[in-house]
C-alpha cells in the first residue's frame, strides 16, 4: 500500500512563489511514475505535471514556464515549484502515484492566492 502526503500549501500573493512536496511511504518509490494534479472550487480534477521513473517530465500547457516538477528518489519525495502564481491556481492539489495501471492519491494541500 502506498501513502502519499502533500505539503507546502498556504496562502500567496500573486507573482509569489511556493514549494510543494509530496512524500511516499510503503513503496519502491523511485518505480513509480508521480504526478501533480490540482481541482479548483467548482472545476473538475486537472493535470499540473508527471514525471516517470526515469524522470522525463510533462506539463499541463498553460502551466509551462511557471511550474516545475522534480522527484528525489533518496528521500522518497516529488516536489512542485511554482513561480509568477496566480489568483487562477488556486485550487486543491494533489500528488499521485502511477504503477501497473494502478493510482494512489494524497489527500491534498491547499494553495490559495490572493492579495
Amino acid at each position: 500500500q502506498v501513502q502519499l502526503v502533500e505539503s507546502g500549501g498556504g496562502l500567496v500573493q500573486p507573482g509569489g512563489s511556493l514549494r510543494l512536496s509530496c512524500a511516499a511511504s510503503g513503496t519502491i518509490f523511485s518505480i513509480y511514475a508521480m504526478g501533480w494534479y490540482r481541482q479548483a472550487p467548482g472545476k473538475q480534477r486537472e493535470l499540473v505535471a508527471t514525471i516517470t521513473s526515469g524522470g522525463d517530465t510533462n506539463y499541463a500547457d498553460s502551466l509551462k514556464g511557471r511550474f516545475t516538477i522534480s522527484r528525489e528518489n533518496a528521500k522518497n519525495t516529488v516536489n512542485l515549484q511554482m513561480n509568477s502564481l496566480k489568483p487562477e491556481d488556486t485550487a486543491v492539489y494533489y500528488c499521485k502515484a502511477r504503477y501497473s495501471g494502478v493510482d494512489y492519491w494524497g489527500k491534498g494541500t491547499l494553495v490559495t492566492v490572493s492579495s
